[in-house]
Parts: structure tokens; C-alpha cells; sequence
């Protein structure tokens, strides 16, 4: 049984849309991040803004050459 966000005491919605920003201004491409390790399954979860591990967070910003900052932004949902 999955639990969601709120289950766990989570009140906030995960944004990925600067990591897209991020890999257009570093010239990397999706292809680049299936040939180096991120499978189709995990950006399909970046694209929908699904929850990633720590591990693939810090392999999208080795790949990317970024800091968190520049792959997610953290948006308080509003009570």
C-alpha cells in the first residue's frame, strides 16, 4: 500500500520544472540521461512531478551539472 504525500505529514508539492530549465541552458538532452543511468520510468516521474530518491537527485545534478536547487522546487500546498 502506497501512502501519499499527506499520509506521511508532507504538505508540500515537488516542482522539477527548473531541471528542464537547467539541462536547456547546459546543453542536456533526455537521451543524455537515459544513456547516463536515469530511465524512462524516472523521467516520466520528473515530468509528472512524482517523488524521486535522494540517489537520482544527486545523479541529475552530476549529470546536469547543477546544484538541487536547479533540478526541484519545493511548493507549500496551501491548507
Amino acid at each position: 500500500m502506497k501512502l501519499s504525500a499527506m499520509q506521511w505529514g508532507v504538505n508540500a508539492i515537488f516542482d522539477y520544472s527548473p531541471l528542464w530549465e537547467t539541462m536547456r541552458k547546459n546543453g542536456v538532452s533526455q537521451y543524455y540521461l537515459l544513456q547516463n543511468g536515469i530511465d524512462n520510468k524516472t523521467l516520466d516521474s520528473l515530468r509528472k512531478n512524482r517523488n524521486i530518491t535522494m540517489v537520482t537527485l544527486e545523479k541529475l545534478c552530476r549529470l546536469v551539472g547543477s546544484t538541487p536547487n536547479d533540478v526541484v522546487r519545493i511548493i507549500p500546498e496551501q491548507p
